[in-house]
């Protein structure tokens, strides 16, 4: 079961960094597991106290706002963090992981009653909104709104600006119901915090909600398309997985390693930095670059290859150290659901017609979910 899709190899195995050219910035990408690591726990020397930055490509053009917590540090960070974490620690409790196997039921169901299904539109993106209301507290026809925005909310295309723009007008429509009415979704929970002993600022609270209906949106439906494609064309692995279900956590870990669904993010340097020979001037960005992390032979013995029982896997998809991803914990009980609904109800599974979602990294390309899979379900 070998991907030789890894762009990052040959150019990880000879030197440690690289230099991306993304939008005419140059920006140092490291790409090894150890460097990866240290610098995401390292936010003095990078930083991640840069708005629209994080994200390569920056968001300027598509947003208005810093989004929050991610773009800031310690203790700001922390302190931004506590107000909507809450929220985010609802996976841990049985009804909710009740709701979204049973979430996952119905779509899997529908699916295995027609002759095909497109993956993409027809059973994630349905999956990640719908799961999204029950971790935010707000009506499940919510989703429906959210499921007319598309895949990619604030990708760089022709229509991102427009898409940001009604994004943010959907955010500030819901903050105002809230302030008006509260209740106990993460609308109401915003109008009502308090940052160091004050009320959030509007701006602050539209940059909480901007990156929770953008920052796991792509991510989550690049992960499922790309679990299902994948067992749909190694039928070894999908039986190795239906004859032994104990194998589910560790296969999610392999499956979020292996995929990487989110290559990189930015670190800005507040200070003049050196690695590995070259100086990254106060105030230029450095790309960690999670995906190459992953596939790091220093890291994981035979990285090109899936294997479900993969132990220990110290895998980065995630991120590591305070940034690590407020999310990580809602996108693994839906994989770890999607992949015992999957072991429990489908037998078979074949690819109709793929159309891979190709994203470019300077001179990189690396393929990264579908912008359409039709798959054919057998009970």
């Amino acid at each position: 079961m070998t991907d030789p899709t890894d762009p990052f190899k040959e150019t990880r195995e000879a030197q440690p960094v690289v230099e991306c050219e993304v939008q005419g910035e140059s920006i140092p990408m490291l790409l090894r597991h150890k460097d990866v690591r240290e610098a995401a726990r390292d936010w003095k020397t990078f930083s991640s106290d840069a708005p629209f930055r994080v994200p390569i490509p920056s968001e300027e053009s598509v947003r208005s706002v810093r989004q929050l917590p991610i773009e800031t540090d310690p203790p700001d960070h922390t302190a931004y963090r506590e107000i909507i974490e809450p929220f985010f620690l609802r996976p841990r409790e049985t009804e909710m992981r009740e709701k979204i196997a049973a979430l996952i039921h119905e779509l899997l169901e529908e699916a295995l009653m027609r002759d095909s299904v497109e993956v993409v539109g027809e059973f994630a993106l349905p999956l990640q909104s719908r799961a999204l209301t029950y971790l935010l507290g707000v009506p499940e026809a919510e989703a429906e709104e959210w499921m007319s925005w598309g895949v990619n909310v604030l990708k760089d295309t022709e229509l991102s600006a427009e898409k940001g723009a009604r994004l943010d007008a959907y955010i500030h429509r819901k903050l105002d119901a809230a302030a008006a009415a509260p209740g106990d979704d993460l609308f109401s929970v915003l109008t009502q915090a308090r940052f160091h002993g004050r009320p959030l600022t509007r701006e602050e609270m539209v940059g909480f909600a901007n990156l929770v209906f953008a920052g796991g949106r792509d991510t989550v439906i690049y992960s499922v398309t790309s679990i299902l494609a994948y067992l749909g064309g190694h039928r070894e692995a999908f039986d190795q997985l239906r004859g032994s279900p104990s194998l589910v956590n560790s296969a999610m870990e392999e499956f979020f390693r292996y995929i990487s669904p989110l290559t990189h993010l930015g670190r800005v340097c507040p200070r003049d930095t050196g690695i590995h020979g070259r100086t990254v001037a106060a105030g230029e960005r450095v790309a960690l670059c999670w995906a190459s992390a992953n596939r790091d032979a220093t890291a994981f013995a035979a990285p090109d290859r899936l294997q479900l029982d993969r132990k220990p896997n110290p895998h980065v998809a995630f991120g590591s150290g305070p940034h690590t991803c407020i999310g990580a914990m809602h996108a693994r009980v839906i994989v770890r659901a999607l992949l015992q609904a999957l072991c429990a109800h489908v037998s078979t599974m074949s690819m109709i017609e793929q159309q891979p979602n190709t994203e470019r990294i300077g001179h990189f390309q690396r393929q990264i979910g579908h912008d359409r899979l039709v798959m054919k379900l057998v009970r």
